[in-house]
């Protein structure tokens, strides 16, 4: 009778850190790493030497010191005294407000275009396929330039609406479309208004609560529910009756042109349009071969089978192909909405005061603090980015196919 044993292991000696397959990989990750600590550490000792030669430090006192400079776009009071922190948090929430409105109408755009260049019809695919060669062949920069140079030169100036026959009306006696930008009717809110936009909140989450029961109605039982006109009544009624109930806490405040401009009201600048508008119809044309790409992916014969079924084209699309194709789509799309904020620093080109004109801009011209101005800069945009990633990570993971 023979007993067979694993054999003895070898004991370990520093020459299969190369020679041995299991510890070479760690051997040369390991030695990477060093190489790449030591790197950064002799260019930040390289940087303070030079900095201490020069008499200079890396300090952020500068913050609390006023700015100095007016902005002509801000989401929070500001002015020439504040702080160049608070000017930073300016151009940050500008940042913020361009990237967010442009991911939003790109995505629209996008998707839009996307759909119709599948379309059966010969017009309307050749002119989403003119619209995506056009638009994603030229830089957005120069994208950006044409729309704020039509906005400034063809539309018309604020005297223009001035006198018993102006050259020109407000749309709707309250809309004005200037050379400065557009203004619009801002809200004003009185007791009880809270009341009114907690309720149309809560109609929010009551019409996707609604469309998730009618989606799980149709996968369990085959019963299918109209999803059109109960969402709009969910999202409408409730806080119209709240707003009629309460004795119409919010009202409007129109704009209205006194001296040599509009007064009252919101004013979206010029510059916000053209940035907003170039960044979504440039990026707009990109995600349409996204979600082209992404409906191509899916089997024709998942449609054939769908439609079979006896569904129309429109519940086909978003019962069947969207959701399939969105694990194709979605990826992509993350890359596209990183660009987008990084793209927003074009802004300077046409005076929009975000965080690149403001911090990385003016202050950093004003206090000579270029090594501070451009590291908070980098920890912007990497924290930005960092959490857009995140969140659609987030959302990617919840829609992809899950394997029952």
């Amino acid at each position: 009778m023979t007993t067979l044993t694993d054999p003895p292991r070898a004991s370990f000696r520093l020459s299969m850190l190369i020679n041995d397959t299991r510890y070479r990989s760690l051997t040369f990750q390991a030695i990477a790493l060093l190489v790449l600590i030591v790197s950064f550490a002799y260019l930040a000792n390289n940087l303070l030497t030079n900095l201490a030669a020069a008499g200079l430090n890396i300090a952020y006192d500068f913050l609390g010191s006023p700015a100095g400079y007016d902005i002509n776009q801000t989401l929070i009071e500001y002015d020439s005294q504040s702080s160049n922190a608070r000017a930073a948090v300016v151009g940050i929430l500008n940042t913020l407000l361009v990237a967010f409105l442009a991911c939003v109408t790109a995505t629209v755009f996008g998707v839009l275009a996307g759909v119709l260049r599948l379309s059966n019809n010969w017009l309307v695919s050749k002119l989403m396929s003119f619209y995506v060669e056009i638009f994603r062949n030229i830089p957005v920069l120069i994208w950006i330039i044409i729309i704020f140079t039509i906005m400034t030169a063809v539309m018309p100036a604020p005297r223009a609406f001035r006198g018993d026959e102006p050259e020109a009306t407000m749309l709707l006696g309250s809309i004005a479309f200037t050379n400065r930008g557009v203004y619009l009717p801002a809200p004003v809110w009185g007791p009880g208004s809270m009341v009114v936009v907690l309720t149309f909140i809560a109609s929010i989450v009551g019409v996707f609560a609604y469309r998730r029961y009618a989606t799980n109605l149709l996968y369990a039982t085959g019963k299918l529910l109209p999803t059109g006109w109960p969402s709009l009544a969910i999202l409408f009624v409730p806080s119209l009756l709240v707003f009629f109930v309460l004795g119409r806490p919010i009202s409007l405040d129109y704009p209205v042109l006194g001296g040599f401009n509009f007064s009252g009201g919101i004013q979206v600048g010029a510059p916000l349009i053209a940035l907003w508008f170039a960044l979504s119809i440039y990026t707009g044309a990109f995600i349409a071969e996204n979600v082209r790409a992404g409906i191509q992916a899916v089997s024709r014969g998942q449609t054939e089978a769908a439609s079979a079924l006896g569904l129309r084209p429109g519940r086909v699309m978003n019962l069947v192909v969207l959701p399939q194709a969105l694990r194709v789509i979605i990826p992509p799309l993350i890359s596209q909405y990183l660009n987008i904020t990084k793209n927003s620093s074009l802004a300077i080109a046409v005076g929009y005061a975000d965080v690149t004109a403001t911090l990385g801009g003016i202050t950093l011209n004003q206090t000579g603090r270029a090594i501070e101005c451009v590291l908070l800069l980098m920890l912007f945009y990497l924290t930005i980015s960092l959490s857009i990633s995140a969140i659609m990570n987030v959302y990617n993971n919840s829609v992809k196919l899950k394997e029952r």
